[in-house]
This record gives structure tokens, C-alpha cells and sequence, in this order.
């Protein structure tokens, strides 16, 4: 009983915040305190640890992606003002057209994912998508869910993100082939939980599909003539600028690893430019010239639509925090270390086994990449002497990682609010994506098993 007392906490964590959110209509984030702190007091926190658990909570999420959200937003901003989302919206809309305009969102998400952190890729995606649902009278959320299906993947299961990449290093994998591996498990994964999945969400709540959105880092958008808007090149240069410095810096680090060249001022310069933060303001840069000064539209009106952008997001990000905040009371809680005792000694297999623990961890900590290293601490001892595949042990773990995303984890938060839905909605739409892309990434893991 001892072992299962702090997830019977979480439970109750859970059911607290639901209710003081949807039934109390409590505001979201002043919820996501309360129930910080009373779940902290249960735990058997001291009080003095509450207060800096739930300070270091915030502060920590803030860090990570307040500066990747604002320059994201102002970024967005300014692309969609001077009619560059507009144009790459059309130009994809001419080369797929309206019946498969989704596969033209998922590649595209595919291919931003690969590069870039989750949130940087949403609030890069926003904007061009809300363009295209709107030119062709779709419902966002019909474009969006591929979108997020194809980000969260590509956040899960492939380096160079955090998860895969760093639990790949504590397995002793080889990255090189956990991409691989990882990409081709990845395609069908997306294609399941984003087009098709859609098809059901529809059905389950069909009011989420009426739903405009609330594009905070858009504010009021303009709609232009064609020939107003910015050439396609450029706006689609301006758009994916932070995934070519990242892109390019993470191909420059592949090359130091593999030539094994020491360190030098060089690679410190190329790492700090690929860093989400860097590259964000950089390109936040290049698109003040591109979509404003370029186009002779004057600084006043370019810093007036930046300002607007960051007005609009304040509310994800306060939220976001408190998400933080509810996370952080969690590990320090001991809830990591309640599931680690209850699989000590267990004969299940290990890809399996990495899988359940980072689903269970995944439920019960909210965040995916702290779920997934926890994982790998606690399955290591289980696996060695083992002649389980390294590389599917990675996937596995990141698989695990996503399932079941709910109040406690800061994305649940962020797809709220960017697609305006409630609570019931955003477990139908959201919650179940993530479970889908968790237990088909573990399908398809073990299919592999069976061959490698």
C-alpha cells in the first residue's frame, strides 16, 4: 500500500483539478496552484519545500519556453500581417489541393518536427495553418490534429530532441540508428493518429470542429490579394529559417562526432546559434527586414503587430506554468520513485517493460522527456546482460513517454488553448491522439523486435 500511496495521490490531484475547472469554473491556472499545493501537502512536503517546489515549477517551464514562445508568436506575427502565410497557404493549397491538404500539414509538421522542439514547431505551424483552414473553409482543428500528431512523433521518438536523444546516450544506443529505426516507425504512427484519427475525432465531438481558435499570436488577421503578398521563396525562408539554423547545426555537430574534433570556439558559436532561443531571435530578426522593412512597412506598425502577438499568448503562458508547477510538486513528491519500486524484480520483457514504466510515469508526472529519462534510470539495472536492441529500447521508452497526455502535462495546456476547446474536448481530441501515437509506436517497436 506504501508503494501505490503517492499515484493514489496523483488520482486524487487529478480528480481535484477537473473539478474545480469544469465543474466549479475555477480559472485554469489559479486551479493548477491550488492543487500544486494540496498535492504537495499530501505528499508530505514540508512547507518551506511547497513554496520553492512550485516556484521552481513555474520558473523552470517559464525559462524553457517563455523567450521560444514570445520570439515564436512575434515571429508568426509578422509573417501572417505582411501576407507571407497567406501565400505559403495558397501555394500548398495549388499543389496538393483541398482533398488532400492534410498530407501537405503532416509533411510539412514532419519535417519542422524533425528539427524543432514541439512547442517551437506549434507556434511556427499556427499561423500558416490557420491560413489554409481558413482560405479553404476547413475546420482548424481538421488540419490541426495531423499537425500535432506529426510534432508530438517527431518530438517523442527522434533525435536530436531531448528524450530520444539523451536516453539513446544512457542506453548506450546508437543515435544514427535510433533515427532511422525511429523514422520508420514514425510514418505510419503519423499517418494513424493524424488523417485517420481525425475521421473519429469528428465523430466523437463534432463541436470541437466548429471551433475558430484561439489564435492568440495572430490577433486580427489581414487577408490580402495575391499579388500583394510576399513571394512564396521568401516567406517560406522566413517561416523555416529557425529550422535551417537548427537543421544546419545539428548536421555541424553530427560531423564533430563522427571526425571526433575536440571542441573549439567554432562549434561553442554554431551551438549557440542552433539553440531554439538563438535561432528564434535571429530569425525574429530576418523577418523584420523580410516581411517589414523590405517591403517598406514602417518599424512603428511591424513593433505595434510584435506587441500585439506577445498581448495574445499571455494566457497560454501563465497556464503552461502553472502546468510546471503542478509537474514539479510531482517529482519531487517521490511519485518517480513509488513506480520504481513496484517493478523491482519483475521478468516482463524489456521493451515492454520500458514502454509501461514511461506510460505510467508519463500519467503520472505529465512531462514526456522527464518520463522518459526517469524510465531509462530504472530500467538500465533490468536490462544489462540482455540481448535486447538497444535502439528499440530508446523508441520504446519514447513511446511510452506520450501516452495519455492530461492536466498535469503543459501540453495539454498549450493545445487548449491554441484550439479553444474544453475540457471534454481537448481528452477527446488531444488525450486520445497522444494514447494512439504511444501504443502504435509500441506495435510497431515490437514488430521490429521480431526481425532485428
Amino acid at each position: 500500500m506504501e508503494n501505490i500511496f503517492p499515484l493514489i495521490i496523483v488520482a486524487l490531484a487529478v480528480t481535484a483539478l477537473l473539478l474545480l475547472i469544469m465543474k466549479w469554473n475555477l480559472n485554469t491556472f489559479i486551479s493548477l496552484i491550488v492543487v500544486a499545493f494540496l498535492t504537495a501537502l499530501a505528499l508530505g512536503m514540508s512547507l518551506g519545500e511547497i513554496v520553492d517546489t512550485v516556484k521552481s515549477g513555474l520558473g523552470g517551464t517559464l525559462g524553457d519556453i517563455a523567450l521560444i514562445f514570445v520570439f515564436g508568436a512575434m515571429l508568426g506575427k509578422l509573417v501572417a500581417d505582411a501576407g507571407g502565410a497567406q501565400r505559403i497557404a495558397l501555394t500548398l493549397i495549388n499543389a496538393f489541393g483541398k482533398k488532400r491538404i492534410q498530407w501537405a500539414v503532416v509533411i510539412a509538421s514532419f519535417i519542422i518536427g524533425v528539427a524543432l522542439f514541439f512547442e517551437v514547431g506549434l507556434v511556427l505551424l499556427i499561423p500558416i495553418v490557420y491560413q489554409i483552414a481558413k482560405e479553404i473553409k476547413l475546420p482548424l482543428l481538421y488540419l490541426g490534429l495531423p499537425m500535432t500528431a506529426a510534432l508530438s512523433v517527431t518530438h517523442g521518438f527522434l533525435p536530436p530532441h531531448p528524450g530520444p536523444t539523451v536516453i539513446a546516450e544512457q542506453y548506450g544506443a546508437n543515435i544514427g540508428v535510433v533515427l532511422l529505426i525511429g523514422i520508420v516507425i514514425a510514418v505510419p504512427t503519423v499517418i494513424l493518429a493524424g488523417p485517420l484519427f481525425t475521421k473519429v475525432a469528428q465523430k466523437l465531438v463534432p463541436d470541437a470542429f466548429s471551433r475558430i481558435g484561439n489564435i492568440g499570436s495572430l490577433g486580427n488577421t489581414k487577408t490580402f490579394k495575391e499579388e500583394e503578398t510576399p513571394g512564396f521563396g521568401i516567406s517560406a525562408l522566413t517561416a523555416l529559417s529557425p529550422v535551417i539554423l537548427m537543421a544546419v547545426t545539428t548536421i555541424v555537430q553530427l560531423f564533430q562526432e563522427i571526425g571526433g574534433i575536440a571542441d573549439n570556439l567554432f562549434f561553442e558559436i554554431v551551438r549557440t546559434i542552433g539553440d531554439p532561443t538563438t535561432a528564434l531571435l535571429l530569425s525574429l530578426l530576418f523577418a523584420i527586414y523580410t516581411m517589414g522593412i523590405a517591403r517598406k512597412i514602417p518599424m512603428k506598425t511591424l513593433m505595434s503587430s510584435a506587441e500585439e502577438s506577445v498581448r495574445g499568448i499571455s494566457i497560454i503562458l501563465l497556464v503552461t506554468a502553472g502546468g510546471g508547477a503542478l509537474k514539479q510538486v510531482l517529482i519531487d513528491g517521490g511519485v518517480g520513485d513509488a513506480v520504481a519500486n513496484i517493478f523491482s524484480g519483475t521478468s516482463m520483457s524489456p521493451i515492454f517493460l520500458a514502454w509501461l514504466i514511461a506510460a505510467i510515469l508519463r500519467v503520472a508526472l505529465g512531462s514526456a522527456t522527464v518520463a522518459a529519462l526517469t524510465t531509462a534510470g530504472m530500467v538500465i539495472p533490468l536490462v544489462e546482460g540482455s540481448d535486447v536492441n538497444l535502439a528499440l529500447m530508446v523508441l520504446a521508452t519514447g513511446a511510452g513517454s506520450l501516452i495519455a497526455s492530461h492536466v498535469n502535462d503543459t501540453g495539454f495546456w498549450i493545445f487548449k488553448e491554441y484550439f479553444n476547446l474544453s475540457m471534454k474536448e481537448t481528452f477527446a481530441t488531444w488525450t486520445l491522439l497522444e494514447t494512439i501515437i504511444s501504443v502504435s509506436g509500441l506495435v510497431f517497436t515490437l514488430l521490429f523486435s521480431l526481425f532485428i
